[in-house]
């Protein structure tokens, strides 16, 4: 197995990008966030044009033979790592596409709060990097729990998001959001909602999302998906336009 950055570091970023009806929803967001991502960590992808991936993200979607569904975009950096050298050459970025249907949204949807904190001054803050182990061991160890997923804060006490997921809630009729400065992951749905709706975007504790009305989820594989109980507390949920933004989609 040759030694690259990506098997010995992980070094790598992905993306996730939800299609309906063969279309692919808010890719110029996504390559927005790849290019800024990509900058972040490293990652060279003088080889992969807009035009060239977007194409073959396409042709893949086609050749899945699936209507809906998502697709992952990953690109890992084939170079040799500094500190374990190989006599083969050095490779380049390599683009990995998965596609696969949408991300089931359990019913009833489960959340509790994670033991594991964000560091909102990670370098890899806000960056969707291949080092993803910290979030599956978050969303593993509130499956252990009886939770579906689970809310991550920063080690100031912060509400960041879900392990996989960004998170809004909604007291009254305002509607809230953890602000970037938290670490939060500036997701694409998350980015779609703040476009389409009067939201606020704070710096808010466990205590705010515990007297919040309705909770919901946003990720490219769930799009909104409202949560029913949160650490053993039933939502009451009452109607939102959030739960109806991808409705026309």
């Amino acid at each position: 197995m040759f030694p690259s950055q990506a098997r010995l570091y992980g070094k790598g970023i992905f993306t996730t990008i939800a299609f309906r009806n063969g279309k692919l929803l808010f890719w110029e967001k996504h390559w927005r966030r790849i290019i800024r991502n990509a900058e972040a960590s490293g990652i060279d992808l003088t080889e992969h044009t807009e035009t060239e991936v977007r194409s073959e993200t396409a042709d893949a979607i086609s050749a899945s033979r699936l209507a809906d569904g998502r697709v992952r975009l990953t690109f890992a950096d084939e170079a040799a790592g500094p500190h374990w050298p190989a006599a083969a050459a050095s490779f380049g970025t390599s683009l990995d596409i998965l596609v696969g249907e949408s991300r089931p949204v359990a019913s009833p949807l489960r959340l509790g709060v994670s033991p594991y904190l964000v560091n909102s001054r990670s370098p890899l803050a806000g960056v969707k990097s291949c080092n993803y182990l910290e979030n599956i061991l978050a969303i593993d160890e509130a499956k252990s729990r009886g939770f579906q997923e689970a809310v991550r804060v920063n080690e100031r006490g912060h509400i960041t998001g879900g392990s996989m997921a960004n998170i809004f809630w909604r007291k009254g009729e305002k509607l809230f959001t953890p602000a970037l400065s938290t670490g939060c992951l500036p997701g694409t749905t998350r980015e779609f909602v703040l476009e389409n709706l009067d939201c606020a975007e704070v710096e808010a504790e466990l205590k705010d999302l515990n007297c919040a009305d309705a909770v919901y989820l946003t990720s490219a594989g769930l799009g909104v998906a409202a949560v029913d109980e949160l650490d053993g507390k039933q939502l009451p949920n009452p109607p939102h336009p959030i739960t109806e933004l991808f409705a026309d989609l």
